[in-house]
């Protein structure tokens, strides 16, 4: 009973990543928001990891955790916070990230020697026609629903990102333990986000109510809460039947946004993301060396 509890309960605290960007960017700088986030995050995972009495890393594995989480959680959020905040729709990027564990079989295949089955090649063809069905359409429009070429490349590169640092995470680290790691990581992350803030010089933070709530949540229910249940999930349920869990993350963010935000796709736009998560779930399909699992937003 409790699995399938926290199965839903997983499900419905991570499809808001993305919702809650779309909430607060109006109230703040997203790099200064998200740099406010991730150094809270660090502190709250290292004393967590420093009650459990878990060692902090040191030397070239300290570097490894560092670098994972300036590609996980720096440049990945930083970057399509930045493209959630010129328009592109949350349910969108939320599909966007919903490739990623493709991306990382494909670029495992480039970088790593290793084999891809053809169901997964044909799983990733699916897969970028469906994305393509959901963004042409909202490239082409003009006024409201148009999505600009920049924010979308943006999305890109920001997935692209993530697939770095999750290549990292199966290396060397990929045993160490959960409350350590994510501080190193959400520290890496940090770094780069308040280098974004000095880059771009913004410092917009109005202090609206809803502003402090997006922060909270992201802090102690998508990082905290949602990182727990996670962790449980794997190693209760196994990696395969996460994998489909998170397939139900997209389409719920994007029905989500529509609810709270008054964000639509159209019909071509509908059967691109059922053929986009059917593409990934046929390519994950072939085991658990697709499954790489990282905050969504």
């Amino acid at each position: 009973m409790f699995g399938i509890v926290a199965s839903i309960l997983f499900v419905l605290i991570w499809s808001t990543g993305f919702i809650v960007a779309r909430a607060v960017v109006p109230h703040g700088a997203p790099e200064l928001i998200l740099a406010v986030r991730l150094t809270a995050t660090t502190l709250l995972l290292g004393g967590c990891a420093l009650y459990a009495r878990q060692a902090w890393p040191r030397g070239r594995r300290l570097g490894l955790h560092l670098a994972a989480g300036a590609m996980l959680h720096g440049l990945y959020l930083t970057v399509s916070w930045w493209a959630v905040s010129r328009g592109m729709p949350a349910g969108i990027m939320s599909l966007l990230g919903a490739t990623q564990p493709l991306m990382v079989a494909v670029a495992s295949v480039a970088l790593l020697g290793e084999r891809l089955p053809g169901r997964s090649w044909a799983g990733l063809a699916i897969a970028i026609g469906g994305v393509v069905c959901v963004l042409l359409p909202a490239l082409e429009r003009s006024g409201a629903g148009a999505i600009g070429l920049v924010p979308v490349v943006a999305g890109v590169i920001a997935v692209i990102a993530m697939t770095g640092g999750t290549l990292i995470q199966r290396g060397a680290i990929a045993g160490d333990p959960i409350l350590m790691s994510g501080a190193a990581q959400n520290l890496g992350g940090a770094l780069v986000a308040i280098a974004a803030t000095l880059i771009v010089g913004e410092w917009r933070w109005d202090n609206d109510p809803l502003l402090w709530i997006g922060l909270g949540w992201s802090v102690l229910g998508l990082s905290a809460a949602g990182l727990s249940l996670l962790v449980w999930l794997v190693r209760h349920q196994g990696p395969t039947r996460m994998s489909m869990l998170l397939l139900l993350v997209p389409p719920l963010a994007a029905i989500e946004a529509w609810l709270l935000f008054g964000e639509r796709l159209g019909p071509v736009q509908l059967v691109g993301f059922a053929l986009a998560l059917g593409g990934v779930l046929l390519g994950r399909s072939q085991g658990k060396k697709m499954t790489g699992v990282v905050e969504p937003a």
